[in-house]
């Protein structure tokens, strides 16, 4: 995002600001970034997408070598190559986006982020953890994903929010607080671990029985045990992905996940030799919606 606002400033405005001073100023902790944030959001033409808006929340790393750099702490990079180091000194950042169609293909516009602060960084009293006139408080991802999403949603009053997240975001430390904060308004679309137990929906009960209704019915067995049981029941479906329209055989059903703690449309999306398990809270969602958003 920096380098392209570089990149305007020279090519709009003919102004040609030294690199080195350009990042410097713009990696400052002094910012008020909350405020520049809305300026930005109203100036979105057409946000929603099928009447809705589609956010994708993730986590980086942005690896740097000075010492004194806001943030930075030693991460572990679950993503690092065999070359690259494990537990790289870096920033990590949550960062949330609209996704937007833009010229026939998908585009992920930046909404805000969050400088994530490890707690024991924070205890040690680091000096590049800390905000002149401010305490640096310590939050988890989940709680920063919360308060990101929650001022987007103040923002676009009104608007349905879908939340597209891998599978470290997409569980109940996100959803429920998302629901106690939004409501209903907000779905979540996410991609299920090849370990996750699937239930069937709880039974209806049509006379009174001692004790608490059932909140899952019986047990249907792991994504994977699952995954080889409807392989080839798998149909085959139109999908935009990646700029054009491909054919996708997919299989999909509806569960219950003790992992949200709610009812869930399941999609299994075969390939050759792999396959890729994806939920949705949104049961209205079509197979093809969930493929084309998560892959967005």
């Amino acid at each position: 995002m920096s380098s392209n606002v570089l990149r305007s400033i020279q090519t709009l405005f003919g102004f040609h600001v030294n690199q080195r001073r350009f990042y410097t100023f713009m990696a400052s902790n002094k910012l008020p970034w909350n405020k520049l944030w809305l300026t930005l959001w109203s100036m979105i033409p057409e946000p929603l997408t099928d009447g809705r808006l589609l956010i994708a929340l993730d986590d980086f790393i942005n690896a740097k070598t000075g010492k004194k750099i806001f943030g930075c702490a030693t991460i572990f990079d679950h993503a690092a190559k065999t070359n690259q180091s494990k537990y790289p000194w870096a920033q990590n950042v949550v960062l949330a986006g609209v996704l937007k169609l833009v010229k026939g293909r998908w585009a992920c516009l930046p909404l805000a982020f969050r400088f994530y602060l490890p707690q024991k960084a924070i205890k040690a009293q680091s000096e590049n953890m800390k905000v002149p006139g401010k305490d640096p408080l310590f939050q988890t991802k989940l709680e920063q994903a919360v308060d990101i999403l929650s001022q987007v949603s103040h923002h676009f009053a009104g608007a349905a929010i879908t939340v597209v997240c891998d599978s470290w975001f997409g569980n109940d430390g996100l959803f429920t607080p998302l629901r106690k904060h939004l409501g209903d308004s907000v779905q979540l679309l996410s991609r299920l671990r090849s370990n996750t137990a699937l239930y069937m929906m709880p039974h209806i009960r049509t006379f009174k029985k001692q004790g608490r209704p059932e909140k899952y019915g019986q047990r249907l067995g792991s994504c994977a045990e699952l995954a080889a049981r409807f392989i080839s029941k798998a149909s085959t479906h139109r999908v935009f992905l990646y700029g054009k329209y491909r054919e996708v055989h997919a299989f999909s059903m509806a569960a219950m996940l003790k992992n949200i703690k709610s009812p869930v449309r399941v999609v299994w999306v075969f390939r050759k030799t792999q396959w890729v398990a994806l939920f949705s809270t949104d049961m209205e969602l079509s197979v093809e919606q969930i493929i084309e958003y998560y892959g967005a």
